[in-house]
């Protein structure tokens, strides 16, 4: 008789986040839990930095976040706000770590319109011609010769 592989059996390697009231997370282990950030230490250097906030207020690296707390995120030119829908202390894969929030609706509007902004400003941008030659840099150093 053959062995069927059991389809009952639980991921254990990668189980998935459940909302566990009971579980206490700080922010910045759940920050990098959640793939936002790749190290701890960037995790607590950014709220340190004042670029995390939750509920509106500013955040404190050693705070216990809850399920339903709302984190706004500043990466660079992004602003993100979302929604803690599950707790974990734990790194996994990418598809684990984003079950555990959802961003807004608004948040994800207002990235998109800002990236749109951002790609037409860069295309307005006046590109520079490169390196002056040798006949424009002797013009350039008579002119500003005889400006001083």
């Amino acid at each position: 008789m053959a062995h069927k592989p059991s389809s009952s059996r639980a991921n254990t390697k990668h189980p998935k986040p459940q909302a566990d009231v009971s579980l206490k997370v700080r922010i910045d282990k759940w920050l990098w839990a959640a793939r936002f950030y790749k190290t701890r230490s960037l995790a607590s250097e950014s709220i340190k930095g004042g670029k995390v906030s939750v509920n509106g207020n500013r955040a404190k690296a050693s705070r216990y976040t809850e399920v339903g707390d709302t984190f706004v995120l500043r990466q660079g030119t992004d602003i993100k706000t979302v929604e803690v829908l599950a707790l974990s202390d734990k790194r996994g894969p990418a598809s684990v770590a984003q079950l555990l929030y959802r961003e807004t609706e608004v948040s994800i509007a207002k990235r998109e319109k800002e990236k749109e902004i951002r790609k037409l400003a860069a295309v307005q941008t006046p590109h520079g011609e490169g390196r002056p030659t040798k006949r424009s840099r002797r013009q350039i150093h008579r002119f500003t010769r005889s400006e001083s």
